[in-house]
């Protein structure tokens, strides 16, 4: 464990992202090049003194906000990891809500800033979302193994459906066995995660079994959604896809379907922002 290190490699990280990276207002009034301590804290979602404390060596920021920093500073892989050994924590599973996010998917996402989207890995796991998808689908939850993935909550839990009309599970369902038994395959009989969900489905739901059974494979790369906001009703988007180059991550955004009224309930969810936040998506 090297804190001193660690808080002084982030304040190099921090010198060298420009507001404009992350999607803040640069001001007139700038004193530093780069981020200013408070505005790294609130990326992360850490209080500005936490954050402080870091950077003067002095906390042992746990796994889950190392992860919000390497993405709060644009970090690469190798520096990612680099924050993981200075402060003695294991490195996070690829596939878990601790994964680490591609830069470059992270710019994009900071672009979307009047759309909802999110980042997800193939296991549908959410990895960040932007403030529109948090008031579209509600906050992913907090959780780790299976239970972290939203196909998990969709065969074990009925809040999770609650996101879609009813008439519309069923297509759903079948979609995401479908799409996870392409990435079952993709990751290999060697992959633990996936292994470890699908046997935890296959004893938590006869409705995944039965679907598991048929064999279907379909990627989710483009898709139209009927999604259920508890304040504006129904709304109709299409639902679009960026894969990372090992098909392991993918930013989702939705537009709305046109002559279907989602455009206008759209620049509602903006003025509505998260004050109707679901408990799950």
């Amino acid at each position: 464990m090297n804190l001193p290190e660690l808080g002084a490699f982030l304040k190099s990280r921090r010198d060298r992202v420009r507001p404009s990276d992350v999607g803040l207002p640069a001001g007139p009034r700038r004193r530093v090049p780069g981020l200013r301590r408070d505005e790294v804290a609130m990326l992360a979602g850490a209080s500005t003194d936490y954050y402080i404390e870091i950077e003067r060596g002095e906390a042992q920021p746990s796994e889950q906000m190392l992860a919000a920093l390497a993405r709060a500073l644009r970090l690469t892989g190798d520096e990612r990891d680099h924050v993981f050994y200075l402060a003695d924590r294991p490195l996070p599973p690829t596939g878990g809500p601790a994964a680490h996010v591609h830069p470059g998917m992270l710019d994009l996402l900071d672009r979307l800033a009047t759309t909802p989207a999110q980042v997800i890995t193939d296991l549908h796991v959410t990895l960040v979302q932007n403030r529109l998808a948090v008031a579209l689908l509600g906050r992913a939850e907090a959780a780790t193994g299976p239970q972290a993935s939203y196909v998990y909550q969709w065969f074990t839990d009925p809040r999770a459906r609650g996101l879609y009309p009813e008439a519309d599970h069923d297509y759903h369902s079948r979609a995401f066995v479908a799409d996870l038994r392409a990435a079952v395959a993709r990751r290999g009989p060697r992959d633990q995660d996936s292994s470890t969900l699908v046997a935890e489905l296959e004893r938590r739901s006869d409705d995944f079994v039965r679907l598991w059974a048929e064999r279907e494979v379909a990627v989710r790369r483009t898709d139209r959604k009927r999604i259920v906001h508890p304040s504006l009703g129904v709304l109709e988007l299409n639902c679009l896809n960026l894969f990372s180059e090992d098909g392991r991550q993918r930013l989702l955004w939705f537009s709305p379907a046109p002559g279907t009224g989602a455009g206008e309930k759209l620049e509602l969810l903006t003025v509505l922002g998260s004050q109707d936040l679901r408990s799950a998506r």
